[in-house]
């Protein structure tokens, strides 16, 4: 039987086909105008190698074997320098494809995705006056937000100047302006995509500030107009029901690059774009409220506005009452002497002032734990506030004498220690930073790799050291839980910190709110995909448990990356899932690189997928009909799963050459190369190993090598063990039961669908490598099998028809840069092998440029 649901899923598809696969043809035939060197043979040429790849590797040809093969058959360039020059152009002409690609995906969302359908307010305002649920509502939204960080992590490969060309061109395609996408197209054909130079964390800063600006503050103002209209009693003033946060030239942990003055420049470039933003919105008002006794203050507005925006010198006395007061007295002239007349677009003015303030976004600080543990065995050295042996002491006595510091330090004590000094100046900033954007402009610190009590209490300790009283220091301490260990411990780590009292009294001055962050991707990276997730639902359950005990309020805040590996995938999905047993105050994840410009790059994108976070959030409490908390024998299901893959992970990771493996026949050597983020791809100098190795560069090699082992590895040898137990059946139920267990295995088969063994499929036979390829790809046909046998389906996210569609389409666009670059690395090989430094250089920079498409091509794959 035809259900509404599968109509809508058809019509998506029928769209899909015409506006982005079709369209996608007719444009791409316009690429043969741009202005590239022998541009239209290198496009007929490239159409013909895509053919050749997929015959090559039917065959079970080897990259080198189908490039070399190509140019004997298809061409009369015999030279190396010749055939060099035709990959580079391949690889330009189909980085602008990839481009064109997106682009009409973006155009077509409105007719791809259903805006009023399954997630969306339009269903959950439908659902609350359905079930006469106004009342939970209000006071569901009471104590509830989404929180949405913007990252700098480096998986975004197109510079800011591409990306503008992409949103261009999708408003061109998007109205069938086909002479404006024409031109616009041959401005790419001019754009380079390669950066020359890293960008620095400000110019970071800057590109996200772009969709602050552009995209979020639209899409949040449109969401909170929507509620505020369909329910006026549950929406009070000044609700934040949508919070941004920010991290480029607040996190430092493992970048040299954000010093405390970059955190501050950050912060005014924050401010400045908001009130940019409301200085657009005022003069639009200004074309519409003419009306007597309304005109000047809308004139006086916009002057103050201006003047903290463009006038030079200009001292910044702005604050937000300055903003919202005239706003709310306009209101009410409208309502009493104007028929209301335009009142939505003032009143759409306040909810924008009162969600973003002047702060925008709240700049959060981040540090690596073990800076602020050196920096106390220094102060310990040059210093008589702790005592000399403090390196040495128990955890408890360092404590004790961290707490019993009651004098400041001047920052200058550690003039020869850039980075201490910056520790402490950093702290500084923080309140210069309140003062000028408010309180929540950063009123956050966050600890990476947070192992115990001391962590958090060292960097209470910074603020004293830095002269705040106990009763100032207006910012949440969070603690960064990461690896399966610090996982598993992160309970009695907090329930310690509850137990002391000057932490208790601090967060009592916070409201008895703590938020706890937990990461995804370096969690992968230790324990595998399984194993992590799991790892990170049980802590959840743990710490809600603890911190209920302790009367605390636990906000869990997720470093969620854009690929399953890293916590992405369907993550509201996640969310929807979560049962009584953990705390679900707030929404709070990251949002990293690329996966900022693929979710969230245009107002209908982020109003849909913010949309879809704040249904699961409040939906997950108002309207679940079953029971979503795991019971017991579910528990230990999923216990036993994440076990044995956790097991397959572990001897996988420490086989002898599996890191040697990974920079052996992936790009791994070359991230830093591709100057995409200001941070470098590893904690430390010095010899590769995989805890100094990022989490983007590890998931991404193993994404461009086609393999995505991070995905799904240790999955199907779990499936496996429990399915020859006979346990099947118990697996069965709790896959259809259990939100949270589909949803993992969804986003595992969205992981292996971008799979393509084929391309590596060469080192079969490697006397070193060989055994270790055949490994990974016998455990990806089991996860695959057993994967497909428990959806009941015959391929990969056969349920997600419009996802798995995209993929194959973006798969055979990336195709001849994947050959290409497994080419260019084989030839590195051999030349590394004869000693010619020089001559390998070349392939060295085709590796590079082909990773910009084959990542932007995949979207959110590192």
């Amino acid at each position: 039987m035809t259900t509404p649901r599968t109509l809508r899923a058809d019509a998506s598809l029928d769209a899909f086909n015409i506006l982005v696969g079709t369209r996608y043809e007719m444009y791409n035939s316009l690429f043969s105008s741009l202005p590239f060197h022998r541009v239209e043979k290198t496009g007929v040429l490239l159409s013909l190698l895509v053919l050749h790849c997929e015959e090559g590797f039917q065959r079970q040809q080897s990259p080198q074997e189908i490039i070399r093969s190509f140019f004997e058959q298809y061409t009369s360039y015999r030279t190396e320098q010749e055939q060099n020059d035709l990959l580079f152009r391949f690889v330009q002409y189909a980085e602008r494809q990839v481009v064109l690609f997106d682009a009409l995906e973006e155009a077509a969302f409105r007719n791809t995705h259903d805006l009023h359908g399954l997630g969306t307010l339009k269903q959950l305002s439908a659902t609350v006056q359905q079930e006469h649920a106004q009342q939970q509502l209000a006071q569901k939204l009471q104590d509830f937000a989404v929180r949405l960080v913007l990252t700098a992590h480096p998986t975004q490969f197109y510079p800011s100047n591409v990306l503008g060309i992409i949103n261009d061109l999708s408003q061109a395609l998007a109205s069938d302006n086909t002479s404006l996408a024409h031109s616009y197209l041959r401005q790419l054909g001019k754009t380079p995509f390669f950066k020359k130079e890293k960008p620095t964390p400000y110019e970071e800063a800057v590109s996200l500030v772009w969709f602050l600006e552009n995209v979020f503050y639209r899409a949040a103002g449109n969401i909170i107009s929507y509620l505020t209209a369909q329910f006026p009693e549950a929406m009070q003033p000044g609700m934040k029901l949508i919070r941004m946060g920010f991290w480029p030239g607040g996190d430092r942990d493992g970048n040299p690059f954000v010093k405390a003055d970059t955190t501050l420049q950050v912060a005014d470039a924050l401010r400045s774009s908001v009130i940019r933003a409301y200085y657009r919105d005022v003069r639009q008002l200004r074309r519409r409220l003419t009306f007597k006794g309304v005109e000047d203050i809308v004139k006086d507005l916009e002057a103050k506005l201006y003047n903290n925006l463009f006038v030079p010198g200009y001292k910044l006395d702005l604050k937000q009452e300055a903003i919202l007061e005239p706003l709310v007295q306009i209101r009410q002239l409208l309502l009493e002497e104007h028929n209301s007349l335009f009142l939505s677009l003032v009143e759409a003015l306040i909810h924008k002032v009162e969600l973003f303030g002047l702060f925008f976004a709240s700049l959060d600080i981040r540090q690596d734990s073990s800076v602020h543990a050196h920096l106390y065995e220094q102060v310990a050295a040059r210093t008589k506030l702790l005592p000399a042996d403090y390196a040495d002491l128990p955890e408890q006595e360092k404590i004790s004498a961290l707490l019993a510091i009651s004098e400041s330090i001047k920052t200058d004590i550690f003039a020869d220690e850039d980075l201490l000094q910056d520790t402490l100046q950093t702290v500084d900033v923080m309140r210069t930073i309140q003062e000028r954007n408010g309180e929540e402009g950063c009123h956050r610190y966050i600890i990476s790799h947070c192992t115990n009590a001391l962590n958090v209490l060292e960097v209470y300790g910074l603020f004293r050291l830095t002269g705040w009283q106990a009763e100032e220091i207006r910012v949440d301490i969070v603690p960064l839980f990461e690896t399966i260990t610090d996982l598993r411990n992160a309970g009695d780590v907090m329930r310690e910190l509850y137990e002391q009292p000057a932490y208790r009294s601090h967060l009592e001055r916070r409201g008895n709110v703590q938020t706890i962050m937990l990461g995804f991707s370096d969690g992968t990276k230790d324990g595998g995909y399984l194993m992590a997730n799991w790892s990170i639902y049980k802590a959840k359950e743990d710490l809600t448990k603890v911190s209920r005990d302790y009367g605390v309020e636990v906000v869990f805040f997720d470093g969620r990356g854009g690929p399953p590996a890293r916590g992405g995938g369907k993550t509201q999905q996640f969310y929807a899932s979560l049962g009584s047993n953990i705390a679900n105050k707030e929404i709070q994840l990251t949002i990293q690189g690329q996966t900022v410009s693929s979710n969230f790059g245009s107002v209908d994108a982020a109003q849909f997928n913010l949309e879809q976070l704040l249904h699961a959030g409040i939906s997950n409490t108002l309207f679940s009909r079953k029971q979503l908390t795991l019971s017991q024998e579910d528990d230990q299901l999923l216990q036993e799963l994440s076990e044995v893959s956790y097991e397959a992970y572990v001897e996988l990771k420490n086989h002898p050459v599996f890191l040697e493996y990974l920079n052996y026949v992936s790009p791994l050597r070359y991230y830093g190369e591709a100057n995409i983020g200001s941070r470098p791809s590893k904690r430390k100098s010095g010899k590769l190993n995989l805890d100094d190795l990022r989490a983007v560069p590890y998931v991404g090699s193993w994404s461009q090598l086609k393999q995505n082992l991070p995905g799904y590895y240790g999955v199907g040898k779990a499936l496996e063990a429990l399915h020859e137990r006979g346990d099947w059946p118990r697996v069965q139920q709790l896959y259809r039961s259990s939100l949270y267990f589909k949803t993992l295995l969804d986003n595992c088969e969205m992981a292996m669908k971008k799979c393509f063994f084929p391309v590596t499929a060469y080192l079969a036979e490697h006397p070193t490598y060989g055994p270790l390829w055949k490994q990974i790809y016998e455990e990806y046909e089991r996860t695959r099998k057993y994967v497909l046998l428990l959806a009941g389906a015959d391929t990969l996210m056969a349920d997600k028809p419009l996802d798995m569609l995209s993929i194959n389409m973006r798969q055979r666009i990336e195709l001849p840069l994947i050959t290409i670059q497994q080419f260019a690395l084989a030839k590195i090989r051999e030349l590394e092998e004869q000693q010619a430094t020089e001559a390998k250089k070349v392939y060295e920079k085709l590796v590079v440029r082909c990773s910009f498409g084959i990542i932007n091509a995949e979207r959110n794959s590192a």
